[in-house]
């Protein structure tokens, strides 16, 4: 099994499927001034993936001896390891199992039932030779280019979730002492909405959430074949959904003509020219794009 990567670019590899050939290209980098990146890129045979570790603002308690980082590594492994042990098995089902065995890594110091447990969003692509299959957790979109027309692949849940807790800490004036004390109460509202019913999905310690994710299966052969994707962390995202100085189909055009890493260099720029087109409280976070392209295959 391929050891999963978070460096800032990964070389394009290669998997020859029954009808197309997917050509897979990433970037990852932490935040600028940030020594470590809880997002993560991997590929493992077929399978390709982002995953975004939700990060835990500073004093807040997990219940947990291990950090973000560690989950999305032992998150991505065990990933690897449910594609390689059951390849025809669903995105959900394998997902499912990798968050099952993650519980088994953490051992008995960590309190897996408290609303803090690390935890991450997850987006995966696999190719399935004549077909792909796709699986979106939380907000890490999937930028879609089939039968000519480039559609994006969203699971806006935590979005809406947490619409009125953003609206809130808003209110408060930059300046005030108040500020700090609102940003932990929505942090602790959003915890409370984490994997519920009415609030938003996840992956962290309970299964249950792989069977809430946004899925589907498209086609590799024919008119409306796949021809690329991009999966994106919520920090390169938001250059259409924030930022709004591209939209998904320019988006993917810069990360197949330039390079993922082309992408990650515009949202730096972003974050520093247009900060107040940034709706998160964080002025800066961790990027990360997957770009899999598939050759033209005969009808």
């Amino acid at each position: 099994m391929r050891a999963p990567t978070s460096s800032v670019a990964a070389e394009a590899t290669r998997v020859v499927g029954a009808a197309r050939t997917m050509r897979v290209r990433s970037a990852s980098a932490p935040a600028p001034g940030r020594p470590a990146n809880e997002d993560l890129v991997f590929r493992f045979g077929p399978l390709a993936g982002v995953l975004d570790g939700a990060s835990v603002p500073e004093g807040f308690d997990t219940g947990c001896v291990h950090d973000t980082a560690w989950y999305v590594r032992h998150l991505a492994a065990r990933l690897g390891l449910a594609e390689a042990i059951r390849p025809t098995a669903t995105l959900m089902s394998n997902l499912a199992a990798a968050i099952l065995a993650v519980r088994s890594d953490h051992g008995d110091e960590c309190d897996l039932e408290h609303p803090g447990t690390p935890s991450s969003t997850v987006c995966l692509l696999r190719d399935g030779g004549d077909h792909v299959d796709y699986l979106v957790l939380c907000d890490s979109p999937l930028v879609l280019d089939a039968g000519g027309r480039v559609s994006v692949v969203t699971d806006d849940r935590l979005d809406a979730a947490t619409a009125e807790l953003r609206a809130m800490v808003a209110a408060v004036p930059a300046t005030s002492a108040d500020r700090s004390a609102r940003v932990r109460q929505a942090a602790d509202a959003q915890r409370a909405r984490m994997n519920r019913t009415h609030g938003y999905w996840v992956a962290a310690a309970n299964p249950d959430a792989a069977f809430h994710a946004v899925t589907g299966t498209l086609p590799l052969r024919g008119p409306g074949a796949v021809r690329r994707a991009a999966l994106l962390s919520d920090g390169v995202s938001v250059l259409a959904e924030q930022f709004g100085l591209l939209d998904w189909a320019e988006l993917l055009e810069v990360a197949t003509a330039e390079g993922p890493g082309a992408l990650i260099d515009r949202v730096r720029a972003a974050e520093r020219d247009h900060p107040d087109r940034l709706r998160r409280h964080k002025a800066a976070d961790d990027a990360s794009v997957v770009l899999c392209e598939f050759d033209a295959a005969a009808p």
